[in-house]
């Protein structure tokens, strides 16, 4: 904003009035209109007139009321009424700029008008009409000018009005298209994905009980399958549900659920997976996760998953990986290191993986920053998920 903008800003009063009052005494010791040193009275209605702004400078009809009644005094005690004559008009000013009603605006002027022309009533004609022309600076002015800037003011008034609407407008749309993705999203997921993995299950289900005489090891890893495809299922449907009812979720960071306190085990259980894959797992994990917040414990156990998955996918299943999660005043701090199994690892590609790229996007949601990258011949992946903020107690 503008030094004119701010000199008329309504915050701005006592500034304009202190302006003017410094005016009124430079004019006042000098530049008058004889010439010569005010009167006494001239000056006691001139201190009176800079009070009054000054004590009323947040209250303008009581301030034009007050220096109108100063002015008709002035009037009849005193020749030179320039001062009282330009506070009763700054007055009117205020008032244009302020009041709520434009009605009360043209009432003060009117006023202000009568009183200006009591100085010429019973002189000639001609002294008369200069008078009613001298209402075009002493009221017009400050009237057409204030109503300027009274306009200017709600038209920017009106065009904020207009840009909140319109971002209000855009949300809601993105809202309602979000809502049309989720629920494309969930139908494909229901009708597709989750029906196959149903099958997958299903059938070896059926393999488990068709086939008697396994050995235990293909058993076990029957069992595995199984049980593997059952908890993506029950995932799936949980997301489906989700999807299709966004309402549910604390934010778009949880879209699923997991109760804080089996955090511990089904991290526990991803390590088992990674251990039935050939990776050799080395897992430091603080109980004080079992604390955490469903949305944070949601993130370490699918970062988690994804990171050892990416070990046995990359590094070989002969690979070493080092899982560490702890909790430090309320931070998550978690790791996953794997030696490469002796291999210099190849540059992440550029943008990274859907994978890696997914990972960031959850801790990021969080407050975090994930920092992925080559240490020594492997690979470490690790964030910081900042401590959940405490919910504010009521007054």
């Amino acid at each position: 904003m503008g030094w004119v903008g701010r000199l008329f800003d309504a915050r701005d009063t006592l500034v304009r009035m202190a302006l003017l009052v410094l005016s009124g005494v430079g004019y006042l010791v000098f530049g008058t209109k004889s010439g010569v040193a005010p009167t006494t009275a001239q000056w006691i209605l001139a201190v009176l007139a800079f009070a009054v702004g000054l004590w009323f400078h947040r209250r303008p009809l009581v301030n034009l009321v007050v220096q109108t009644a100063l002015l008709a005094v002035t009037i009849q005690l005193i020749d030179d009424i320039t001062i009282n004559q330009v506070g009763a008009s700054w007055a009117l000013l205020e008032l244009t700029m302020r009041a709520r009603r434009t009605r009360t605006v043209w009432l003060a002027a009117g006023l202000l008008a009568v009183v200006d022309l009591t100085d010429s009533i019973g002189d000639p004609l001609p002294r008369f009409l200069s008078g009613v022309f001298g209402l075009l600076p002493e009221v017009g002015i400050p009237l057409l000018l204030g109503l300027v800037i009274r306009t200017t003011r709600e038209l920017a008034q009106q065009a904020q009005q207009r840009v909140a609407e319109a971002q209000r407008r855009r949300e809601s749309e993105n809202r309602a298209a979000r809502a049309d993705e989720r629920s494309a999203i969930a139908r494909e997921l229901h009708d597709v994905v989750a029906h196959h993995v149903a099958s997958m299950v299903l059938r070896v289900g059926v393999a488990r009980h068709v086939l008697t005489d396994l050995d235990p090891r293909v058993g076990a890893v029957f069992d595995d399958v199984h049980g593997t495809g059952s908890a993506a299922l029950a995932d799936l449907r949980r997301l489906v549900a989700v999807l299709r009812d966004p309402d549910g979720a604390r934010s778009d960071a949880a879209l699923t659920a997991i109760d804080p306190a089996a955090l511990p085990a089904a991290l526990g259980a991803a390590v088992d997976r990674a251990r039935q894959s050939g990776v050799t797992v080395e897992a430091d994990i603080d109980p004080a996760v079992g604390s955490l917040d469903a949305v944070r414990g949601l993130a370490v156990l699918r970062l988690t998953q994804e990171s050892l998955t990416n070990v046995a996918k990359h590094a070989g299943t002969a690979a070493v990986a080092r899982l560490s999660v702890g909790v430090v005043d309320g931070a998550v701090h978690w790791e996953v290191v794997d030696d490469g199994r002796g291999r210099v690892p190849a540059s992440v590609p550029v943008g990274g993986g859907h994978g890696l790229t997914g990972m960031r996007e959850r801790v990021e949601v969080l407050g975090g920053q994930l920092a992925a990258g080559p240490l020594g011949t492997g690979w470490r992946v690790g964030t910081v998920l900042p401590a959940a903020p405490r919910p504010t107690e009521p007054a």
